[in-house]
């Protein structure tokens, strides 16, 4: 459950804003930022979660995450505007920095979380492992985990990563790992009904 977290959080946007940050501020601030942005956000994905599988079939969950799995990552692929945004929210939180670390990192964590629940794979991916174990307390667990540690690879290597990947090859391992999560689910669902 953790590794397909762990994988779509290391190809996501805010992975992008992650590694760029990590790039200009203090890693430390930037890791704990994104750990306890991630852990605020898993909370609520697991809770809607855990309500959605009260009231909708949870085939039909997969079937539905699966497709915006896909389209997420279809979507993401040729949506290249993200740059553009990574640098305003930069921007933004460089102001902050300016204003001392406790502000800094609490601009990190509000924005994290906005940008993480603006719409985001591993959202989707959450819900679904809800659905299909139905153990939301396990579920937080993994998720909360593999973001953290995705969360840390991505501070730690830093502009390290984006030396050796470039943004291209980001966006097609992007695309096959949405694809073939998306793939999985659909089939998963459709071989149960």
């Amino acid at each position: 459950m953790g590794v397909p977290i762990f994988i779509a959080e290391l190809t996501d946007k805010d992975a992008l804003l992650l590694l760029s940050l990590a790039t200009r501020f203090k890693a430390w601030i930037v890791f704990l930022a994104g750990s306890v942005a991630f852990t605020i956000t898993s909370a609520i994905i697991v809770t809607v979660g855990r309500f959605l599988i009260g009231y909708v079939p949870v085939a039909w969950i997969s079937l539905a995450g699966g497709t915006i799995m896909i389209c997420y990552g279809v979507w993401s692929f040729f949506h290249t505007d993200s740059d553009e945004e990574v640098r305003r929210v930069e921007n933004q939180l460089s102001v902050k920095a300016g204003k001392g670390m406790m502000r800094l990192f609490l601009s990190a964590v509000g924005l994290l979380v906005l940008l993480d629940l603006a719409g985001d794979a591993t959202e989707v991916l959450t819900i679904l492992f809800v659905a299909r174990f139905g153990d939301a307390v396990l579920v937080f667990i993994g998720a909360v985990l593999a973001l953290i540690a995705a969360t840390a690879v991505e501070t730690i290597i830093g502009n390290r990563l984006s030396r050796l990947l470039s943004k291209n090859r980001i966006r097609i391992l992007s695309l096959i790992v949405f694809l073939t999560i998306g793939t999985t689910a659909i089939l998963s669902a459709l071989l149960h009904i």
